[in-house]
């Protein structure tokens, strides 16, 4: 379990901390607005409402406790970035902030943030992909040039086995796990027996990839 303080409970900042409870994490939320706060209250382990541009609120936090500071501030560019200043100044050791733009990102990044989160951009992205191609049904990108898809079983791969089929020598993408019915098996062995209905999350260069969907 980490202890992460987690700032802004505007819709990101709701997302956040519902998942972060999902995930049975120790969290402190913080918001100015008094409503924001006590709706998220159920889901938190604590609540403070409070200002966090303010240096005296900031030094109150103990921000060196925490394992992970999150800045979900995305709609106010002054205080975002006044946010993570005052996190790194009182000692935060690592601090993530959201970015509405890569202006701000830089920014954020040049005011003490350790990683920026593209929230808009990055779902954008992720959905173009998704939805733009057939054979793709989730998709998450690791660097610009490696990425993780889900994609349907090919229907010339029912029956065979990985194996027999050479998957990484000829198509040079690695097969991650296999899911059917809702149930994944991980890591699937060299003579696993591809069936219908299953689907397969594939990890390999881009390039590769975009080639290989085009079953």
């Amino acid at each position: 379990m980490k202890s992460i303080l987690l700032i802004g409970m505007g819709r990101f900042g709701k997302h956040m901390a519902l998942k972060l409870h999902e995930l049975k994490q120790d969290v402190l939320a913080v918001d100015k607005d008094e409503d924001k706060v006590e709706e998220i209250l159920p889901f938190v382990t604590n609540g403070l409402i409070g200002d966090s541009t303010k240096e005296q609120f900031i030094a109150s936090l103990g921000v060196r406790n925490f394992d992970l500071c999150i800045v979900a501030i995305g709609d106010n560019f002054q205080s975002s970035l006044e946010t993570t200043s005052l996190l790194k100044d009182y000692g935060a050791k690592f601090v993530v902030a959201r970015a509405n733009s890569d202006v701000h990102g830089k920014f954020l990044l040049r005011n003490g943030a350790d990683n920026v989160i593209y929230a808009e951009k990055e779902t954008a992205i992720r959905a173009a992909v998704k939805y733009s191609a057939d054979n793709v049904f989730d998709y998450i990108e690791l660097t610009p040039e490696h990425s993780i898809y889900e994609t349907p079983i090919p229907p010339s791969w029912i029956g065979k086995t990985i194996i027999q089929l050479g998957v990484r020598q000829k198509y040079h993408i690695s097969i991650l796990a296999i899911k059917k019915n809702n149930e994944l098996i991980p890591l699937p062995k060299p003579d696993h027996v591809f069936d219908k209905g299953e689907s397969m999350l594939i990890l390999g260069a881009n390039k590769d990839i975009k080639k290989f969907i085009q079953f």
